[in-house]
């Protein structure tokens, strides 16, 4: 791996860990650039597909895509990306990432273990084995992430004009940004939610709601078809509205096994 031309991404989403990763970096592996720091799964697969940097340090929890699932979509955005998995879970899938082809690390992290990851990715020579990261990604699949601190939001209360209305979360089509806010969408028409979208990807049920684009969440239970198009992006039918949703390209993995 060049010395010269370095990048990656980090994503975690809480700040003050983010903070000392990009910090213990600098003092692990100084010639490395963090070209993006990210909080959340859509804004590091954003950015995986726009620096196709040569490692990825991903939280396999973030608000929305899991580091999973950004990690099997940047196979297509950024296939030359080196992925190491941040966790905090000792129990989970550890065997499995002793025999793939990427490396981990236990949180919190410490600066030895960290000058070990980096001394395996400078020794690597050409390019992740991705059949091995592929293999890797869907044993991992098949084991359910442990439980969050707090179980997913069920309902929430929303605004249409002058009216608040009480509205099941399984009743919801998509979620939409609007600025500060968040317009979320029904079968029976759209009211206003007081808390921006990526605050609702850290309450929402991750089996049940996916982002598609940095502005849409959509409840996968409303979807009746998904269609892509020669660019890449996927366009996503509701069963219960006429509009259709768009997806962005590097989220169109999350459909492959639809």
């Amino acid at each position: 791996m060049s010395e010269t031309s370095s990048t990656c991404v980090v994503a975690e989403d809480e700040v003050l860990l983010r903070d000392a990763l990009v910090k213990l970096l600098g003092d692990a592996w100084p010639e490395l650039q963090v070209v993006a720091e990210c909080e959340d799964g859509a804004s590091a697969l954003d950015a995986l597909a726009e620096y196709k940097p040569q490692v990825a340090f991903l939280d396999i929890r973030m608000p929305g895509l899991s580091g999973l699932e950004v990690a099997a979509a940047a196979a297509e955005a950024s296939p030359h990306t080196q992925i190491v998995f941040v966790t905090a879970y000792d129990q989970y899938a550890i065997d499995a990432f002793e025999r793939g082809a990427v490396d981990y690390l236990l949180k919190p992290i410490t600066p030895a273990r960290l000058t070990t990851t980096v001394q395996r990715l400078r020794a690597r020579t050409g390019n992740q084995d991705a059949v091995a990261l592929a293999a890797l990604l869907e044993r991992l699949g098949t084991r359910p992430l442990p439980p969050a601190a707090s179980p997913p939001l069920t309902w929430i209360t929303a605004s249409a004009g002058r009216e608040t209305r009480l509205i099941l979360v399984d009743e919801v089509a998509y979620f939409r940004a609007d600025n500060k806010y968040t317009t979320v969408v029904t079968a029976e028409g759209e009211a206003l939610l007081r808390t921006p979208i990526r605050e609702l990807l850290a309450v929402l049920d991750p089996n049940t709601f996916k982002q598609i684009h940095r502005s849409t969440i959509v409840n996968l239970k409303a979807i009746a078809g998904v269609v892509r198009d020669d660019t890449g992006r996927g366009t996503v039918r509701l069963k219960s509205r006429p509009e259709t949703l768009t997806v962005s390209a590097p989220f169109m993995t999350l459909f492959r096994h639809m």
